[in-house]
């Protein structure tokens, strides 16, 4: 009996440690997408995130299960699940150069609070009340955040919004094509769908990077891929639901890190409004428990 609580307290460990990871990576490649897209293209940007995605998972798929990895069921849902990580890339990063790290990361925290409306438009799942006063509390957050008349208040803001909205329309076809397709199929079909789709608009934003600026927009694929890996671990070992909680540290790296690389500290009205969104995206999460 000891043993087997042993193994669910270890599983539930590594779980955690694999969701800070997760937002960690995350948290980084936001930071080094803020600095890049001063510099590139995000075009170009999100083809090398991609491409490198794709390579990294290819080789993944070929030692676990071969050539099976690229056979769907679901091709369709892929191809939508990748349209729109690609349109979330764009929309979040050509946000950065508008709005700081932490305070775009928490808006787009917002996307558990716009799966919680989709899941309700096209699952007809019951949603109690405090379910919709996580909605409340989490548009009270960005309205801190951006409120009237501060430096925020800009239409940049929509941008961040637009991925959360993005990702959360990810999440939901994610969760239909997971009943079809393994993990590994999954994330391989990302990359490589992805990986398709910016192909066809590099050619119109195509620059010719320095040494350095290869070298940091591989770095970036290898965090988004790390991220994408280190979720799915985790995801293995213990609900998406139970682990929601710890997900919010990216906002806390994203601070920290936006303060070393970029000086900025959010005041104390963003803080507040940071705290809604969380305290918002933790009562949808208790929905699906």
């Amino acid at each position: 009996m000891n043993a087997a609580v042993d193994v669910r307290v270890n599983a539930r460990v590594l779980a955690i440690l694999s969701i800070c990871a997760t937002a960690f990576f995350l948290a980084s490649h936001d930071a080094l997408a803020k600095r890049l897209t001063m510099e590139y293209p995000i075009a170009l940007m999100v083809w090398v995130r991609y491409l490198v995605h794709f390579l990294v998972m290819g080789v993944t798929a070929a030692r676990s299960g071969g050539m099976r990895a690229f056979h769907s069921d679901c091709y369709h849902l892929h191809f939508l699940r990748s349209a729109c990580l690609v349109a979330l890339s764009f929309c979040f990063i050509f946000g950065l150069r508008f709005i700081p790290l932490a305070e775009a990361t928490a808006v787009n925290f917002l996307s558990p609070l716009f799966v919680l409306m989709l899941t309700v438009m096209f699952f007809s799942e019951r949603v109690r009340g405090k379910q919709w006063f996580s909605v409340i509390l989490g548009l009270a957050g960005v309205l801190l955040i951006v409120r009237p008349g501060g430096a925020l208040f800009t239409p940049a803001v929509l941008l961040p919004c637009a991925a959360a909205a993005f990702f959360s329309v990810y999440q939901v076809l994610t969760r239909v094509a997971g009943k079809v397709d393994s993990p590994t199929t999954s994330n391989l079909m990302v990359g490589l769908i992805g990986l398709l789709i910016s192909s066809v608009l590099l050619p119109f934003f195509w620059v010719v990077p320095t040494g350095e600026g290869v070298t940091l927009m591989i770095l970036l694929g290898f965090m988004g891929t790390a991220a994408h890996l280190f979720l799915a671990h985790a995801y293995k070992l213990s609900s998406p639901a139970a682990l929601a909680p710890f997900s919010y540290v990216q906002i806390l790296f994203a601070g920290l890190l936006g303060f070393i690389f970029y000086g900025h500290i959010p005041d104390v009205g963003a803080i507040v409004g940071m705290v809604l969104i969380v305290v918002g995206g933790l009562l949808a999460a208790i929905r699906f428990k």
